[in-house]
C-alpha cells in the first residue's frame, strides 16, 4: 500500500506539472513573452525576432524549440551568428551546415548572417570585445527593424566563453541603446538535476528564477532533431565529447525557459 501511495503521488505531481507547463506555454500572461501589450488587439502582433548566437549549431542545439514556437506563429526570424566556428579549420563547412539547418527551421537564408571577423574567432580563451559585438548587433537591428532579441544568459547554457561573450555584448547593447522599445530575452541555463527532472522542473524554475519568465514547449521535436542532424561535423564531435552530448540533449528537450534580459 505504501508503494502504491508513493506511485500515485508521483503520478499526480507529474500530471500537475505537465498541466502547468502546457498552461504557461499556451495561455501566457498578457504582459509576457511575445504577447501584445495593446489590450485592444485581438491577436498577437507579428514581430521581427533576432537570435544572436556564437557558433553554427547553436541555433539547433539550444534555440530550435523557441524558433519552432515563433515560426509556427508567423513571427519573422533572423539569425546573427558571431563566428563561423572555425576552431578546427572547418568554418566554411560549418557555415553551410548552418544554412541547411535554417532551411529546416523555416528561417529564410537571406535572414541568416554569419560573421567571419578576426576579433570573433571560435575557441576557448578567445575573448570577444563586447563593444564591437554591441555595434554589430545594433547595425543588424536597425537594418531589419528588429523588435526582439533572444540570446544566451550569463552562463551560456554550456559555459562556453564565446556564449558568455555574446551575452555580454547583447547586454551592453541593451544598456547603451536609445531604442527602448526592443525586448531582450535570455535562454536560462539549468543544472543537470533540473535538466533531467522532466515536467517537475517547472516548479523549480518558478521558485528559483527571479524576474519575468516564460516557458515554451517544443511543439516540433522532430524538426529540432532534423536541424541538428545537418551539423554532421559536430555530431562527430558530440560522439567524442560527453559534455557536448549533454548539451545536445538540452537543445532537443521538450521545454525551454526564457527570462527578461535586464
Amino acid at each position: 500500500m505504501d508503494w502504491f501511495l508513493i506511485f500515485v503521488s508521483v503520478a499526480v505531481v507529474w500530471l500537475a506539472s505537465l498541466c502547468k507547463i502546457l498552461h504557461s506555454s499556451f495561455y501566457p500572461d498578457q504582459s509576457s513573452f511575445l504577447n501584445n501589450n495593446n489590450n485592444n488587439a485581438g491577436s498577437i502582433q507579428k514581430k521581427n525576432v533576432l537570435f544572436v548566437i556564437a557558433h553554427p549549431d547553436d541555433e539547433s542545439m539550444f534555440f530550435s524549440p523557441t524558433i519552432n514556437h515563433l515560426t509556427s506563429r508567423g513571427h519573422n526570424i533572423h539569425i546573427l551568428c558571431m563566428s563561423t566556428g572555425n576552431a578546427d579549420g572547418i568554418g566554411d563547412v560549418r557555415k553551410e551546415e548552418l544554412y541547411k539547418a535554417s532551411v529546416i527551421l523555416k528561417v529564410p537564408l537571406q535572414q541568416v548572417t554569419t560573421i567571419d571577423h578576426p576579433d570573433f574567432q571560435d575557441g576557448f580563451g578567445k575573448v570577444w570585445n563586447s563593444g564591437k559585438l554591441s555595434k554589430i548587433v545594433e547595425k543588424k537591428i536597425l537594418a531589419h527593424a528588429i523588435d526582439m532579441i533572444i540570446t544566451f544568459d550569463n552562463y551560456g547554457v554550456s559555459g562556453h566563453c564565446n556564449h558568455r561573450d555574446v551575452h555580454q555584448g547583447v547586454r551592453r547593447f541593451t544598456l547603451d541603446t536609445s531604442e527602448k522599445d526592443i525586448e531582450a530575452w535570455e535562454l536560462v541555463s539549468s543544472n543537470i538535476v533540473r535538466k533531467y527532472s522532466g515536467p517537475i522542473d517547472i516548479w523549480l524554475s518558478f521558485w528559483t528564477l527571479k524576474g519575468e519568465m516564460h516557458c515554451l514547449v517544443n511543439e516540433h521535436p522532430l524538426r529540432s532533431y532534423a536541424a541538428m542532424s545537418q551539423h554532421l561535423s559536430q555530431w562527430l564531435y558530440v560522439c567524442q565529447h560527453f559534455e557536448e552530448d549533454q548539451q545536445m540533449s538540452k537543445g532537443s528537450s521538450s521545454m525551454v525557459y526564457f527570462k527578461s534580459y535586464i
